[in-house]
């Protein structure tokens, strides 16, 4: 079992959202569970009663729910949660009222906002009258195409709050990647910004804009929301008004929230798009709506006034997420722009400033953090942060020692892995036990996750496929234009039918917990053996020369060989000495099947437009097939650096 890093204390323990949950579940329904880990066999065991449960004491706004709370329970899919009862999402985040902070902006261009939870109420009452002013009603679709700023919230709020289903990317998204998104859903209306800030730098997104609307079907309306320009110029932008022309003469009034059923569309969500264009996944407002408080209140622990980050963009769903922080009271704290400008303190700047008390990241930002050789905890007073996140990748070990030694001692660390396809998380933090070292430390309540063999098996302690062998209401509702659900059940049920295969290369713990190594279909096979990528990533990228890393599966000579990519740290070189350095480590850390047969230099690596690095894309050029869908990448161009490279290398 791995080394323990940490540990609730009593009084944090005591005063929980779980401890009063699992006492309310002793006093009004006569159920006792001793821990998280009792919770969790019950929570799986008796969905019926947990979900009803979770929706009396979240104070769950809606009607109905007093009915059956779930159907079809052995099809997956084809369960139902909730079928009699309706709801609406936005009046679910917007039931906290008050003077207090429930949006704070910072931008790279320090420009800084503050709405209250009244300020926020009002602006959401604003734009929703706007909008059914121009006729956008329930299922009509409207996207965003915004930075991550309060208008993208505001909008959003106001859009489901009249029933109709949100969508969004964030600015950076080149043309072809928005139009294989937009394209397929024709939005009824359009908001994007004037420009976007990054790496010290104004973008302008107003040209782009315009060339998305010339091939967009659709749009009856496309608002500008005015950001590094106060007047921009929108005489290139169809049917364009801006958002200040398109509230005008409107006051703030008490919302008529529209209440629909359980499963109306809520939001409209991609997949990467790296092996072709987007699936279009469509989530229902109340299995979002319970998964979301499910992780807020329970496994991060939020309470009103807490001060709750994520470092994200409106492209990737952990945008999505963040909002959510809004159903336990919490303040939002919105950052737009790079993590590294002018340096890699500004978030921990923003974390001090506004005492804040969850900071949501990446691996790839702890990582990035370590390589600089920061020390928040030395130069920050971060004595309000509690919990820290992480996710887009694995998490190495030796990056949870680096938070423990270098950003807070006594932090409640939770990595966490799940995805768009179910707007949250499998596995997740456990604010009632400890975290051990290299480990997710729990399962998600309400899900039933698993790790499966290749002969759907459960195994603890062996790699295999992550799984949930039971069905959760936030399983999407299908996919746009997969109307006899073919698609939907070729992602998720082909491999094992009537279970949820995610895609993901696991291991389940003996303490509980989870290891995640990776994409399954990136998982290398040399001589049959199946490796999670994350294994080598762990091993290279501890060398101080090397920034990043990526490995491949090369077929060769009727097998599979390892061919492993890097990116040098600025000055450093490839040498004989520091190859054999790394081969020996990968030998003696993990296996001789572990070890690339060649390892070359490389500029840069692509990634997709939520960070993470794409194996398969990579896969592709290696051996010279087209990569699909690269406008669904950050960095196309870094492609470049791997077409003929295997050639060149004689390998």
């Amino acid at each position: 079992m791995n080394k323990v890093l940490w540990r609730p204390g009593e009084d944090a323990v005591r005063n929980s959202n779980l401890k009063l949950f699992i006492k309310s579940l002793d006093d009004d329904w006569d159920i006792s569970v001793a821990d998280f880990t009792g919770l969790h066999k019950f929570s799986v065991e008796n969905p019926e009663t947990f979900w009803r449960v979770v929706v009396e004491f979240a104070d769950v706004i809606g009607d109905g729910f007093d009915g059956e709370v779930l159907i079809n329970a052995d099809r997956m899919p084809g369960a139902k949660f909730f079928n009699e009862a309706s709801l609406n999402f936005a009046e679910n985040h917007l039931k906290y009222r008050g003077d207090g902070d429930a949006i704070i902006f910072r931008g790279e261009d320090r420009v800084a906002k503050r709405l209250s939870h009244d300020d926020l109420y009002d602006a959401v009452s604003v734009f929703a009258q706007a909008l059914r002013n121009m006729g956008v009603g329930p299922g009509d679709r409207v996207a965003g195409y915004l930075p991550n700023m309060p208008e993208a919230i505001i909008a959003m709020l106001a859009a489901v709050s009249i029933g109709a289903i949100w969508s969004s990317c964030s600015p950076d998204f080149g043309v072809q990647g928005v139009l294989d998104r937009f394209g397929q859903i024709e939005p009824k209306v359009l908001i994007a910004c004037d420009g976007y800030y990054y790496n010290g730098k104004s973008h302008d997104s107003l040209e782009r804009t315009a060339e998305i609307l010339a091939r967009l079907p659709g749009p009856q309306k496309t608002i500008i929301v005015p950001y590094t320009n106060n007047s921009p110029d929108l005489g290139a932008i169809r049917d364009g008004i801006l958002w200040g022309d398109f509230i005008a003469g409107l006051s703030p009034q008490e919302i008529t929230f529209a209440r629909l059923p359980f499963n109306h569309p809520l939001y409209i969500m991609y997949s990467s798009g790296t092996t072709g264009t987007p699936k279009c996944i469509i989530h229902g407002a109340g299995g979002t709506l319970l998964k979301q408080l499910t992780e807020h209140l329970f496994h991060c622990d939020e309470k009103p006034g807490d001060r709750v980050f994520y470092f994200t963009t409106c492209g990737w769903m952990m945008w999505n997420w963040l909002v959510s922080a809004l159903l336990s009271g919490s303040a939002l704290l919105l950052y737009d722009g790079s993590p590294f400008y002018p340096d890699g303190n500004v978030l921990f700047d923003y974390a001090e400033q506004e005492r804040m008390t969850l900071f949501g990241t990446s691996a790839k930002f702890i990582d990035a953090v370590k390589k600089a050789d920061l020390a928040p905890k030395d130069s920050h007073d971060l004595s309000a942060l509690r919990l820290m996140t992480s996710t887009g990748s694995p998490l190495a070990p030796e990056s949870f020692d680096f938070v423990y030694d270098r950003i807070k001692p006594d932090i409640h660390l939770a990595s966490i892995s799940g995805g768009t396809d179910i707007m949250g998380c499998f596995v997740l933090g456990n604010p009632l036990g400890p975290v051990y070292r290299g480990e997710i430390q729990a399962s998600a309540l309400g899900l039933d996750v698993a790790v499966y063999d290749e002969s759907g098996k459960r195994v603890v302690g062996e790699q295999g496929d992550l799984v949930c062998a039971k069905p959760f209401p936030s399983m999407p509702i299908g996919f746009w234009n997969d109307d006899d659900g073919a698609k939907y059940h070729a992602a998720y049920f082909e491999k094992f039918p009537g279970v949820w295969c995610h895609g993901d290369w696991a291991e389940a713990t003996q303490s509980g917990g989870m290891i995640i190594y990776g994409r399954s279909d990136a998982t290398l096979n040399p001589g049959g053996v199946r490796i999670g990528t994350a294994e080598i990533y762990r091993q290279v990228e501890q060398f101080d020369e090397i920034m990043e890393a990526i490995a491949i599966g090369q077929d060769w000579d009727g097998d599979t060989r390892i061919i492993l990519f890097v990116v040098m740290r600025g000055g450093a070189d490839l040498t004989d000495d520091l190859i054999d350095g790394i081969k020996k480590r990968i030998r003696a850390n993990c296996t001789p099947r572990h070890v690339p047969a060649k390892i070359i230099a490389v500029a840069d690596i692509p990634r997709t437009k939520s960070g993470k690095i794409t194996e398969l894309a990579v896969r592709d050029v290696v051996h010279g097939r087209d990569v699909k869908n690269s406008e669904a990448l950050a960095n196309p161009d870094a492609l470049s650096h791997f077409e003929g490279l295997v050639e060149l290398q004689e390998i």
